[in-house]
């Protein structure tokens, strides 16, 4: 019996290594420049979320870092009451321009080149 392949649902992503392609097609910097660029801004991205610092990126958005605080859980197969440890989580927030340029209502910038 032939298999008949379904189309994926999977969203596709935006790679660091494709984020360094497009710096080195639209800015003209090298290869390495480009991808010491995208790896050097993860890093400050981490490092503040690591100290608890919050990151506000205009016209992009906010990430933030929010303590949980600890909680009884449940083992789903099981049922038995699981204690889950206060923790620190990261969130994101859109801007509203972020917001608009998503669901169409503000052009986006490549539609001005």
């Amino acid at each position: 019996m032939d298999r008949v392949l379904l189309p994926t649902l999977e969203t596709p992503t935006l790679t660091k290594a494709e984020l360094a392609e497009l710096l080195f097609e639209r800015l003209g910097l090298n290869k390495r420049e480009s991808k010491d660029m995208v790896e050097a801004f993860f890093e400050l991205i981490h490092g503040q979320l690591v100290e608890g610092q919050d990151v506000k990126l205009s016209g992009f958005g906010n990430f933030q870092i929010r303590r949980k605080a600890p909680r009884p859980g449940r083992n789903p197969r099981t049922g038995e009451a699981i204690p889950i440890k206060a923790r620190n989580v990261v969130t994101f927030h859109a801007s509203h321009k972020l917001k608009g340029v998503v669901q169409g209502d503000i052009p986006s910038a490549e539609e001005f080149e």
